[in-house]
């Protein structure tokens, strides 16, 4: 190991495929990180009184200077070994105005995606970045958390984060003039053009991925009925024991929400995948995470592990593709149009309609889906033609 690191000596440091950490020799605590994107930062470990081992941001090493890295470091060294915080709050922390911005914007203006967002938050941001002074988190502190979310859960949930980040910081920047947030355009790890999809599976990989589900037991299942019912993700992962009544899902239904199949008899093929899940008394979930109370992750990591098993020139497809692709069967089993945008929990485009029509459609919904599920059986297990044999020639 060199005994001098400098500015020369960091700006070559090269990005790896993993997050590595590399060792300051001139300040034993002080290590310079460098994430698989290429950015590094300066950081310090140590152990407080309770030898607890606290990691601390120092800043971005493209903004500073290795020398101005150290000063900094070394107070902050300071006080985690005396037992307080590394850094001296001179303002509000991330975690007091996040706390603040759900009670006075996310409750007050009843957003529905917004304990959505407090969750994302809450599970991605670490104790450490929490305590630090809002306003001293800068652009490059958010850069780093997104990619280590993107390494771990991919490119849809880091996007999904700085979403939440993002409305934190609008939200704060709305009380404090003098405060502008550090996001800019280009943060986002997906391809805005390519949001708009018109990705439907065909029979051979409807196929291929039915046959890859049944290799994995509760997320397999989850697949299946996203395509038997062409629902929307969150709607099957959290569906509950108690919405099921002999076979008939009644599907909860939350304030301010685009519109759902409600209630409906589910086919026989999806009824056999739901009674071969495990329960658990203290989980009220149908696809759970084991005993608990939560539902199955949504991370990404599960759907990474199908992927993998699938061949290398398959056109990549999201979970959203399966909804998609019932709609697109539906139509082919004859469904009518009004029928499955009643499944699809769509508006008909008739306000006079949607204002006097209370009727549920019960009956309708569920031939609907009784058709969508006749077809993929028959997509999934093809019978084979049989072909009369010839009469030999006496």
């Amino acid at each position: 190991m060199p005994r001098k690191m400098t500015d020369k000596g960091v700006k070559t440091l090269k990005r790896r495929r993993k997050r590595y950490t590399k060792a300051d020799p001139e300040l034993r605590g002080h290590w310079i990180r460098v994430q698989p994107s290429g950015t590094k930062s300066f950081w310090t470990v140590a152990r407080d009184p309770k030898q607890k081992q606290v990691w601390t941001y120092v800043g971005p090493c493209d903004a500073m200077t290795i020398e101005e890295a150290r000063a900094k470091a070394r107070t902050m060294l300071q006080r985690v070994r005396a037992g307080l915080p590394a850094i001296e709050a001179k303002g509000e922390s991330f975690d007091a105005v996040i706390a603040e911005w759900h009670n006075r914007h996310v409750q007050h203006r009843k957003l529905r995606t917004g304990d959505k967002m407090l969750a994302l938050l809450d599970r991605h941001i670490s104790k450490e970045l929490r305590a630090r002074v809002f306003t001293e988190i800068h652009r490059g502190d958010i850069a780093a958390l997104l990619d280590k979310v993107q390494d771990a859960s991919g490119a849809a949930s880091a996007d999904k984060l700085l979403t939440a980040i993002g409305s934190v910081m609008s939200w704060y920047a709305t009380k404090h003039p003098t405060y502008t947030p550090p996001l800019v355009r280009g943060m986002r790890r997906t391809n805005e053009d390519e949001k708009e999809r018109d990705r439907v599976l065909n029979d051979d990989e409807i196929r291929l991925v039915w046959g890859l589900a049944g290799q994995f037991r509760t997320y397999g299942a989850l697949i299946r009925l996203l395509l038997l019912t062409a629902q929307r993700f969150d709607k099957v992962r959290t569906m509950r024991w108690s919405d099921l009544d002999d076979g008939t899902w009644t599907v909860r239904t939350s304030a301010r929400e685009k519109g759902n199949i409600g209630k409906v008899k589910l086919p026989e093929l999806a009824r056999i995948i739901l009674a071969s899940l495990p329960r658990f008394a203290d989980n009220p979930y149908v696809f759970n995470a084991g005993r608990g109370q939560h539902p199955i992750s949504a991370s990404g990591l599960f759907k990474a592990k199908v992927d993998d098993k699938l061949p290398p020139d398959t056109e990549p497809w999201r979970l959203h593709d399966l909804r998609r692709t019932a709609r697109s069967l539906m139509s082919r089993a004859k469904v009518s149009r009004d029928d499955a945008e009643r499944v699809m929990g769509h508006s008909l485009g008739n306000n006079i309609e949607g204002i006097y029509d209370r009727h549920a459609y019960l009956e309708e919904k569920s031939e609907a889906l009784a058709k969508l599920a006749n077809l993929i059986d028959s997509i999934v297990h093809p019978r084979e033609k049989i072909v009369p044999m010839r009469k030999q020639n006496q």
